[in-house]
């Protein structure tokens, strides 16, 4: 079966996680040889992220309509189902890994370990900075990237553009390269901008999106549990210093409350 990861986490993409691995399946027929990178639309990545999203949802655990989660969801982000000119879908995987992503076509997936620790801002400014990766379409860029790595090297052994399917390999290798693709910091930091201005708009409080940052920073944070986490900071924007400036941001607009010291709770914020 054919897997690769998805995302857009707050601190980046996740690679290795079980929770995250989707199916290519049939969704391969979009895909072609080099001639069709140049011309790689929205609907192809939106049909892309569909198929994949539908076999993750398949394939992992999904909170039902009942469960405390899927009530705290829907309680925070029904009403922004349709935002900003995009068409949303919100659900909550219940899995261990502590992530967020959303995709281009417009799902927008919480993991229940996050809400664990996020309290109601916080979620707010996180699923904000995930709208902001899809409505920048940073989504379908890294999707885009991971197609032109292998469509090219398809058009480099043969001469026709005629659309084709990818075989196997070919499948692996774009794989592969959607694995290592991640957001660059520039995209980051704009879906941050993003989920302050969503926060700002919505009259949400916006010291949310630092304390978010503050608990990310700490997970981040030396011993061998986080090892993981610290590897997905090597190439993303220091959380410290995201959270510093949504400070400054929030005290020039003259929304600053001091949260105090910010530390991960002992117990699961499900309500």
């Amino acid at each position: 079966m054919k897997k690769i990861i998805i995302g857009a986490f707050l601190l980046g993409a996740m690679h290795g996680v079980h929770a995250q691995k989707i199916n290519l399946g049939k969704a391969t027929d979009i895909v072609s040889k080099g001639a069709k990178a140049l011309t790689f639309t929205n609907e192809d990545a939106v049909k892309l992220s569909k198929e994949s999203v539908d076999y993750m949802d398949k394939n992992n655990a999904i909170a039902g309509p009942k469960d405390p989660y899927t009530i705290r969801l829907n309680k925070l982000f029904a009403k922004h189902k349709s935002q900003d000119g995009l068409s949303l879908n919100y659900k909550v995987y219940k899995v261990k890994d502590i992530n967020a992503f959303a995709c281009a076509d417009g799902s927008v997936r919480v993991f229940s370990s996050l809400m664990d620790i996020m309290t109601d801002d916080e979620l707010l400014a996180v699923i904000g900075h995930e709208i902001g990766h899809v409505k920048n379409q940073d989504t379908k860029d890294a999707i885009k990237s991971a197609y032109l790595k292998a469509a090219a090297l398809d058009a480099a052994s043969s001469a026709s553009s005629t659309v084709a399917t990818l075989n196997d390999s070919q499948v692996g290798k774009m794989a592969n390269a959607f694995m290592d693709a991640s957001h660059s910091k520039k995209q980051e930091s704009q879906a941050d901008t993003y989920s302050y201005d969503f926060m700002k708009a919505n009259n949400y409080n916006v010291v949310g999106a630092y304390t978010a940052f503050k608990k990310l920073a700490l997970l981040s944070e030396g011993g061998t549990a986080q090892s993981g986490f610290q590897k997905m900071f090597n190439s993303h924007p220091d959380s410290n210093k995201r959270a510093e400036a949504i400070k400054k941001r929030a005290e020039k607009d003259g929304l600053w409350k001091d949260p105090g010291t910010v530390s991960l709770p002992t117990a699961k914020l499900t309500k």
